[in-house]
């Protein structure tokens, strides 16, 4: 049995985008990546947006990996041609994989969320799939930094129920959502 671990997903507003939310407030990002570093030896994941991938990897430690989220459907905007229909995804540290273990991709395909309480909710596919890239098991501690409406809390809440019943890939486990 392996030991539990302790882990953070943010998911914060992006770099320009706080006029999204009621409290309409930049994020530092700089101090976030400090914060993530400092309180989450055993991991953690950084969501954003592309525009924002350079900036925010200057704040990062050598050791962290890009990972990307592909929306198969996205919203398209008026004069924005290529579309921004991917997110990087920041990831460092994680329970190392056995050779037992099914090989995790380093993106995942799942659609955006509509009418779930907010701009920018996560899917529970996305969560799942961020849940096997760090490796986490039930009676681990996942601390969503910024809640918003609680998805990715309910998804790991999800995960961890489907998990004790059987120990599948994300990939298998979104058929069960």
């Amino acid at each position: 049995m392996t030991d539990s671990i302790t882990v953070a997903i943010a998911d914060p507003p992006y770099i320009g985008c706080a006029g999204f939310y009621e409290e309409n407030e930049e994020v530092d990002h700089e101090k976030l990546v400090e914060r993530l570093v400092d309180e989450y030896p055993d991991g953690w994941a950084l969501c954003m947006h592309s525009p924002s991938l350079k900036q925010i990897l200057n704040y990062c430690p050598d050791d962290v990996r890009v990972m990307a989220w592909v929306k198969p459907f996205a919203v398209f905007k008026p004069n924005v041609n290529p579309a921004y229909s991917w997110e990087p995804v920041i990831v460092r540290g994680c329970r190392k994989r056995t050779r037992e273990q099914d090989t995790v991709r380093d993106w995942v395909a799942a659609n955006i969320t509509l009418r779930r309480g907010m701009v920018g909710v996560k899917p529970d596919e996305f969560s799942y799939w961020l849940f096997e890239v760090l490796n986490l098991r039930p009676g681990d501690t996942m601390d969503d930094i910024f809640p918003g409406t609680g998805a990715i809390t309910k998804a790991w809440q999800k995960w961890q129920q489907m998990y004790t019943f059987m120990s599948p890939s994300y990939e298998q486990m979104e058929v069960l959502t």
